[in-house]
């Protein structure tokens, strides 16, 4: 199999064969997603890192696969108002072919979600190899609240989805798209690492709280990936420079993109028509919003080319009561709902 430049985290790993890299991606399609001990027999397909972890640690790729799976979901929800909306059902394996922000964004999130699995099996004590965060227990601060309890171990998320996730065969040699694609995936990871948040507990008699236990907790999950979405919205189009070894902006007057940003080098298509080669579904018979101009707008997401206005019949519970003891009871509604849909 021919592998061009790093595999894309969990996207090239949780599959079966059938597609351009002789893979297909499984996570939330149709087909059963292989246990991780399936996923670690067709080792030798992985690069040499991922196979190392497959044979000593296969937990962690467990968490690798829970990582994916929460990405993915996190990308269906930011894009559900855009002319791509991260559908994985038709030729999802296509997009991730190509540089481009939507490819970007997919890779910032799976590395971000990976370190987000990871550290929570440390904190819940899933993982023989870590535990609690200890790096900040026991530092007082001030004399209102000291460090302690179980801090989420972040450290040890970071340092394993980058093994997994920057895992790329030796032989292979740096080019754009590894440059582009190991940015994106610290860019996905930092915005976790870099937006932990403190968690106290009060102690003192009749909650009088006279002193405070804080921890480090991650970030909500869907505040990583607005944070990712946000540089999605404002990446870069880079080129690599002359000796091979970094990224700069294709563009002297675009700034240097920082570890945060999402950095690209392919312009993404319209996503307006279904297009095989580049995983467009088109939007045709997509919702749309006939009142909201921007971004899920009839406008933007049916590409001018108008929409259609339908009356569907919706059934739904209704009129729900407690009855003693222990059910609840409802009653089914019919209602006529309005739907606006792209031509």
């Amino acid at each position: 199999m021919k592998v061009q430049g790093i595999l894309v985290g969990l996207y090239f790993y949780l599959i079966c064969p059938t597609n351009i890299f002789g893979l297909w991606w499984a996570v939330g399609s149709p087909l059963v997603v292989l246990d991780p001990n399936s996923i670690c027999r067709k080792s030798k397909r992985l690069a040499g890192k991922q196979r190392e972890i497959c044979k000593k640690e296969p937990e962690i790729v467990r968490e690798v696969a829970n990582g994916a799976k929460l990405a993915l979901k996190e990308c269906q929800w930011q894009f559900r108002k855009r002319r791509w909306n991260c559908d994985t059902k038709h030729h999802f394996s296509r997009v991730l072919l190509r540089d481009t922000r939507e490819t970007a964004f997919i890779n910032a999130v799976t590395a971000a979600g990976v370190v987000y699995t990871v550290t929570q099996a440390c904190s819940m004590g899933h993982l023989m190899q870590c535990s609690c965060e200890s790096e900040y227990r026991d530092i007082s601060k001030d004399d209102k609240w000291v460090w302690g309890g179980c801090g989420d171990n972040v450290k040890f998320g970071y340092i394993k989805s980058a093994e997994f996730m920057d895992a790329r065969p030796k032989k292979k040699r740096v080019d754009l798209r590894t440059l582009i694609l190991q940015h994106n995936n610290e860019a996905g990871r930092l915005a976790v690492k870099q937006n932990m948040r403190k968690e106290c507990k009060c102690h003192g008699l009749s909650g009088t709280c006279t002193l405070k236990t804080c921890w480090r907790k991650m970030p909500i999950f869907r505040h990583v990936g607005n944070i990712i979405k946000k540089a999605f919205d404002s990446s870069a189009k880079v080129q690599i420079t002359n000796d091979g070894k970094r990224i700069i902006p294709e563009k002297d007057s675009i700034k240097r993109p920082t570890r945060e940003d999402l950095v690209y080098s392919e312009k993404s298509p319209s996503y307006c028509n279904k297009n095989r080669k580049y995983g467009s579904l088109g939007t045709r018979g997509r919702e749309c919003d006939p009142n909201h101009e921007g971004v899920g707008g009839c406008g933007i997401l049916c590409c001018n080319r108008g929409y259609t206005k339908n009356q569907i019949t919706v059934r739904e519970n209704c009129k729900c009561r407690f009855h003693w003891c222990c059910e609840v009871i409802c009653e089914t509604c019919v209602t006529k709902k309005t739907v606006h849909k792209c031509n």
